[in-house]
């Protein structure tokens, strides 16, 4: 897989579009094949989320709850795969989409960072074996990251970057990081209000390993991660 060796310039060379280059007010709704396309045709880097249906494929898709973007209820582990494309996000024509068809429409032409969002360690078990199948046979730059500690550590055997989304600023969470990080991890998103903070200084300074930061909204935001870290993850505006 292209991305997957110890060079990620890739990573951080454009700034990375939080849930693709959505807009609400214009339709275009967060984690959505408008979104992503919209992304690739402005040049920018697309962050997504993926969460499993209970037939084990991967979609894209923030919430474990559907409620806030679908107004359903229930959570998204337990529908099928079937089941989902029903599904419409934010009262617009968009079902989410599979990670499959995701990596299909972007081809490889813009990187791609993909964070898993896991339940716990027992209801996630095979999580990334099923997320392989899908990624195994994309050649574009794509590294995944997870703030779950135990699906972290179910990449083993995947020949692509991963890294740790993370927050916080207490010492006894930047040494848990810390530990995280080095099973691993070849990169870092941090919360930009978060930033800097000594763990993250360490993945810089002294792994030489880069830095993306979420979600960056504002003028001041962008300021403050460019002074910070190597990139950001951003919505509501265009850089």
């Amino acid at each position: 897989m292209a991305g997957a060796s110890s060079d990620l310039g890739w990573l951080t060379a454009q700034p990375i579009a939080h849930r693709g280059l959505h807009d609400r007010a214009r339709g275009i709704p967060e984690n959505s094949m408008a979104a992503f396309r919209a992304a690739i045709e402005n040049g920018y880097a697309i962050e997504c989320d993926i969460h499993r249906t209970s037939d084990g494929v991967p979609v894209v898709f923030h919430d474990h709850d559907l409620l806030r973007l679908t107004g359903e209820a229930g959570t998204i582990d337990t529908l099928t795969a079937a089941d989902v494309r029903d599904l419409r996000i934010l009262g617009t024509p968009e079902a989410p989409p599979t990670l499959a068809a995701l990596l299909e429409l972007v081809n490889g032409q813009v990187p791609i960072v993909v964070e898993a969002k896991g339940i716990d360690a027992s209801a996630d078990a095979g999580f990334m074996t099923d997320v392989a199948g899908v990624l195994d046979a994309y050649r574009g730059p794509l590294a995944l990251m997870s703030f779950d500690e135990w699906l972290l550590d179910q990449t083993g055997d995947l020949d692509l970057p991963v890294g740790l989304t993370a927050e916080g600023t207490r010492p006894d969470v930047l040494e848990r990081h810390r530990v995280v990080f080095e099973r691993r991890c070849a990169f870092v998103s941090y919360n930009v209000h978060h930033l800097p903070n000594a763990f993250v200084a360490w993945v810089r300074e002294v792994r030489r390993a880069p830095v993306i930061s979420w979600t960056v909204r504002t003028p001041a935001d962008v300021e403050h991660s460019r002074a910070y870290a190597d990139q950001m993850t951003f919505e509501a505006f265009i850089p």
